[in-house]
């Protein structure tokens, strides 16, 4: 069974930074792309940055400069580096993985981030 476990979550003053982790277990199939997702309360969950296998990394306008994304394929893992924290930045960032040759892709648990005034 796939699981995605994040951590690294937690209460920031705005400037500050913090690292979200996410290790993936339980599959026989290589991961294509992982990526981090947010959803502050009452939005709509929203892309923060994805990576593919090769290292090609997108990432949403108003993290660019900002927030980091980087994995370690051989420990499944999926990292965000977020500096320069803002207020709006505060949501729950999930990890999402997509595996070759698996149809659906696969969600982390959620981890709290909340950047303070």
């Amino acid at each position: 069974q796939v699981q995605l476990v994040e951590s690294g979550g937690g209460l920031v003053q705005a400037g500050g930074s913090l690292r979200l982790s996410c290790a993936a277990s339980g599959s026989g199939f290589s991961i294509n792309v992982m990526g981090w997702y947010r959803q502050a309360p009452g939005k709509q969950r929203e892309l923060v940055a994805k990576i593919t296998g090769g290292g090609s990394t997108t990432y949403t306008e108003s993290v660019k400069g900002r927030f980091t994304i980087s994995r370690d394929n051989a420990k499944n893992t999926v990292y965000l580096q977020m500096n320069s924290l803002k207020p709006e930045d505060t949501a729950v960032y999930y990890c999402n993985a997509l595996f070759y040759g698996v149809p659906h892709d696969y969600w982390g648990q959620g981890a709290q981030v909340t950047v303070s005034s």
